[in-house]
């Protein structure tokens, strides 16, 4: 059995609850999710903030991918697991909101904008690569992860070990993903083959229709995982993606608050549990980033 302080700082110093104990569940269980039971009622925040809002209403609504094994993959009862995931869920527990309450929408690499701005989710956990052409349109709280550009190939395939033999090959990627236009821009001689989803490349790997597949090692790692046999990662990673928690532009204060909860998940170890129970089955945990306050 465990206990833990929630800690509430920066924008809700003045309505700070002091020294609340979650009491965890302890014995046997069924696995569990890094998210604790959520405590959090709406006077503890802000009044008029999105924080408020959202633990009055009782629900939160969170995009994520559905197709990335590890991170954001559907299971068998029509609910997405993975690290994301975990991740959204440890956020929706700090507002008092329990996993069942979640309400999933999938979201792709070219509408996690799109969404975040005509307010269909509230917050995008999903693989979305913190950079300063997007802060434009959505802030960001994170990173929570760091992952790396790199490339998928076939098992069989020897003539492909890193980006600058992509050369006159046919390369998939998701179009408005930050992996496409590195592709596009640093890489002008591959020949990219955008699609709508990470799994759409799957099928033309194998028939040839493309050559390989780039995007962060992360998701590839699943992919390879998930087809044992099939497929292999080359080279190393040749970028940095910092992935973060999109939200509404200019929300500073649900912005900092999210934060706060990264930075507790990472001190606290539900983080480092978070992992271990998605993506560390395949990979080794790392160490938690460090938050960007900008």
């Amino acid at each position: 059995m465990r206990t833990r302080s929630m800690r509430r700082s920066g924008a809700l110093a003045a309505t700070a609850l002091s020294a609340l104990l979650v009491l965890a569940a302890c014995g046997d269980d069924d696995g569990g999710d890094a998210a604790e039971e959520p405590t959090a009622e709406a006077e503890d925040f802000p009044e008029g903030s999105t924080m408020a809002r959202l633990a009055e209403a009782g629900s939160i609504t969170v995009g994520t991918k559905f197709d990335q094994p590890l991170f954001g993959l559907v299971g068998p009862d029509g609910t997405p697991v993975g690290f994301d995931v975990e991740i959204a869920k440890i956020i929706a527990s700090e507002l008092g909101i329990s996993e069942d309450n979640i309400e999933w929408v999938e979201t792709v690499s070219a509408n996690r904008e799109p969404f975040i701005q005509d307010g269909q989710v509230d917050i995008v956990v999903a693989t979305y690569t913190i950079n300063d052409e997007r802060k434009q349109l959505v802030d960001f709280a994170g990173p929570y992860f760091i992952a790396g550009q790199t490339i998928m190939v076939l098992e069989s395939n020897n003539d492909i070990n890193g980006p600058d033999d992509l050369a006159g090959r046919r390369v998939c990627s998701v179009e408005g993903s930050t992996p496409a236009e590195n592709i596009r821009t640093n890489y002008p001689e591959a020949e990219l083959f955008p699609t709508g989803a990470y799994s759409d490349c799957l099928e033309p790997l194998r028939n040839g229709q493309v050559d390989a597949v780039t995007t962060d090692n992360v998701i590839l790692s699943g992919f390879v995982d998930q087809n044992p046999g099939e497929f292999k990662l080359v080279g190393d990673p040749f970028t940095e993606e910092p992935y973060g928690i999109g939200l509404a532009h200019g929300d500073t204060e649900f912005r900092n608050w999210i934060n706060d909860v990264l930075e507790e998940s990472f001190e606290d170890g539900r983080w480092a549990e978070a992992w271990e129970e998605t993506a560390g089955a395949v990979l080794e945990t790392p160490e938690p980033p460090e938050v960007d306050r900008y």
